[in-house]
Order: structure tokens, then C-alpha cells, then sequence
């Protein structure tokens, strides 16, 4: 599927058009002061990663939800979408805010003084598409892929771009420190502001029981970049860094993937919940199977659209809030 950075201008005309809504609800920032007085920025890494798997529970053992209401595991598989589309999306999502940065009066410099330096030669390269397992929440992991534009020669990540589950992401999280030092040498020496951006898709809307409800865990499709994971880090010449993340996700609403429920062992799960609530009931024993489901979700050509509409929300919300700083 082919995309081109028109779909970027259009995301950008339509979201400019929009009523201001409070940054703050929207975003959260650290260390505000190093952004204030931001002129010329080069964009130094700028990753956009994709769940293609998604494991979300809401307890160990399934009790009553698990037997009666929804599923207490529900796991979530995108299909349908190539390496193609997601490079198409990554390719606009930079530019757009490339263009944004640009609209709201910062200088964007070329990226070239960064990546030709000598000491960029200390930074761990990722080889792109980057595969990482990632910690979604305290119940959720997925396994994602992250692109760079074709406009970045080197994909590389800072401190707290990657939040790994387990030991996968062990190596990308040694070398970011080291990866910040170098970046931060170049913002020095050039007087440049460096930023970082790195975005999460997600294709699924998941939804979690509250401490009184029977529905357990409930999975529909959806288009957003997420909260907490979502975030732009700019490192500016005084060695200060300053972190923007989305407080809420950047959702856009659309017909994007067909959801079909593709677990293979239903009846197998239900005749377990069945004899567990009948031996719970004869005090012979206690309910300890879940509902486990799996959902396959297989992306629509508005896949593409949504996503590049996704990124240029997630664009607007940063990008408005730095030049508020600067």
C-alpha cells in the first residue's frame, strides 16, 4: 500500500482546525525549563514502534469472571499489516511533524553535524524493523516493531524510550546511557537542541474490569498512539533534558481491522469453569480457571489513515505544548 505525505498536510490541516483543548490534560512534562528558549532543533532519532501482540489479564486465576462474565486473559494479534504500511506511517508522522516543529517557529536543522560526529561512532545502531517484547502495564505485555524514517539514517533510542518485559530489551537499555552522553556532547558543541521522539501504535481497545464488575477484560478494535509510552525527549546545549508524554492516548475513531475471536480450546475452558463452579459450590474445591480468549485482528486498508491521522494528533498535542515552553 503506497501513502503519500499529503496524507501528513491533511492530518495537519484538519487537526490545526480543531478548538485548543488544555495541554496539561493531555500531556505530561518533565523538567519544563530546559525547552525555554529553543530555537534550532535537529531531530535526532524519531522511532515509531507497532503492537502486533497484546497479553492483558486482570487476575492469576479466573474466579466467577472467568466462569460466567468476560475473559480473564485476553490476547490480541494484529494481521494484514506490512512492513510497507508501516513505513509508509513513519515516513508521515515525521514529516508532519517535521512541518509542525517548523509552523510554531522552531528551526529545524539538518541532522547530518549529529550522525557524521566522531564520538557517534560510541552509539549502540538498532537495526531496522526492531522487534522488542514491551511492558504495556502491570497486567499487559506485547510484542512490538519499531521503524525509523527513511529520512534518519541510524536508529538508536535514549533512557525510558523502551519499557522492555523481562530481559529482551536488557541490551538497548545499557546502551542508551551511553547513547544520551553522545547526544549530549553534540548539543553542546553545536548549541543545537536535540530531540528524540519515539511513538507506540496500538491497534486494540482494551478495557478493564472495575473491582465490582463481572465483565473481565473486554478487547475491540481501535486506533491510537498510547499514553505513558508515547513521548518526545529534547536535550538542549546546557546538558538539560526535558521529557513531553502523552497523558491520554491519541485515539482517532474509524472501521480500521475486523476482530474475530480465533481461540481454539473454548469448549475445553468452558467445561473446566462449569466443573469448578459445581465442585465450588459442594465445598469440594474452588473456581481457579480463567477465560482465556484470543483475538485476531486483521487491518483494513484504513489502517494506514488512521494510524498517520493517530500520530498527527499525538504531533499536535506535543508540539503545541513545546512551543508553549519555549
Amino acid at each position: 500500500m503506497r501513502i503519500s505525505l499529503g496524507h501528513a498536510g491533511l492530518a495537519l490541516a484538519v487537526t490545526l482546525a480543531q478548538p485548543a483543548i488544555a495541554a496539561e490534560s493531555l500531556v505530561k512534562v518533565s523538567s519544563p525549563q530546559a525547552v525555554k528558549g529553543t530555537g534550532s532543533v535537529v531531530i535526532g532519532a524519531f522511532n515509531v514502534g507497532f503492537i502486533f501482540e497484546s497479553v492483558d489479564n486482570t487476575k492469576k486465576t479466573g474466579g466467577m469472571i472467568g466462569a460466567f462474565g468476560g475473559a480473564t486473559r485476553a490476547k490480541s494479534v494484529l494481521a494484514g499489516v506490512t512492513p510497507a504500511m508501516m513505513q509508509a506511517i513513519t515516513d508521515a508522522a515525521y514529516a508532519d511533524f517535521t512541518a509542525r516543529l517548523q509552523a510554531s517557529g522552531f528551526t529545524v536543522a539538518p541532522a547530518d553535524g549529529l550522525f557524521s560526529t566522531p564520538d557517534f561512532t560510541r552509539v549502540k545502531p538498532l537495526a531496522a524493523p526492531y522487534d522488542a517484547s514491551v511492558q504495556l502495564d502491570k497486567h499487559s505485555t506485547g510484542k512490538a516493531t519499531f521503524l525509523k524514517p527513511a529520512a534518519v539514517p541510524t536508529m538508536f533510542m535514549l533512557p525510558g524510550d523502551l519499557t522492555a518485559s523481562g530481559f529482551s530489551g536488557m541490551g538497548v537499555t545499557m546502551a542508551a546511557g551511553t547513547n544520551q552522553y553522545v547526544v549530549s556532547q553534540y548539543a553542546k558543541s553545536s548549541g543545537q537542541t536535540i530531540v528524540d521522539v519515539t511513538y507506540l501504535v496500538d491497534f486494540s481497545d482494551v478495557r478493564r474490569p472495575g473491582a465490582f464488575s463481572m465483565a473481565g477484560v473486554q478487547v475491540n478494535s481501535g486506533m491510537s498512539v498510547t499514553s505513558d509510552f508515547s513521548r518526545v525527549t529534547l536535550i538542549a546545549p546546557s546538558g538539560k533534558s526535558a521529557t513531553v508524554t502523552l497523558n491520554d492516548p491519541a485515539a482517532v475513531e474509524g472501521d480500521f481491522a475486523d476482530k474475530a475471536d480465533t481461540t481454539k480450546d473454548k469448549a475445553v475452558q468452558s467445561a473446566m469453569n462449569i466443573a469448578g463452579g459445581v465442585a465450588a459450590a459442594f465445598g469440594a474445591g474452588t473456581f481457579q480457571f480463567g477465560k482465556s480468549r484470543t483475538f485476531t485482528f486483521t487491518a483494513k486498508a484504513a489502517y494506514v489513515e488512521g494510524a498517520v491521522k493517530a500520530a498527527a494528533l499525538a504531533n499536535d498535542r506535543i508540539v503545541t505544548q513545546l512551543a508553549a515552553l519555549r
